[in-house]
């Protein structure tokens, strides 16, 4: 399950915004491994936001998920990668106060080895996107 650095917990007191990096597969193909996230701590979360959440058993753990849906007793929330697990299939409906925010954007650092002219180009298009309600840009992308 994508873990979020405590930094993230933090700066989240003091400012509306912060910066996470996600680690873990359950978010792919829409968050991948090392992807940094800015999130918006506080905001109204809707069916389809992929948000930041305590994790309901271990809450000095910080995870990224997409809200399903709303439940009695809080939200249901998922991976985009239904094989990692780690979600609400394991550990039931998360309560309301363990969901801190909702991720608005996501940067993609260059990988290494990434040294030719086509391969900097693609990078450049893909690097930043909006991590939008039901699914992200990206996985738009690579679906046309």
């Amino acid at each position: 399950m994508p873990e979020l650095s405590q930094e993230t917990e933090r700066v989240r007191g003091v400012l509306p915004f912060g910066a996470a990096e996600v680690t873990g597969p359950s978010m792919a193909p829409t968050l991948l491994h090392g992807d940094q996230l800015v999130v918006q701590y506080g905001a109204r979360i809707r069916p389809g936001d992929v948000v930041v959440l305590r994790h309901p058993f271990q809450q000095d753990l910080l995870v990224v998920k997409r809200a399903a849906e709303r439940r009695e007793g809080g939200w249901w929330v998922l991976g985009d990668n239904s094989f990692a697990g780690g979600d609400s299939r394991d550990y039931g409906t998360v309560p309301e106060e363990l969901v801190l925010g909702k991720v608005r954007f996501r940067y993609r650092p260059p990988q290494r080895g990434q040294r030719s002219p086509l391969a900097a180009a693609r990078w450049v298009w893909s690097a930043a996107r909006p991590v939008l309600s039901g699914r992200s840009a990206s996985r738009r992308l690579r679906a046309r």
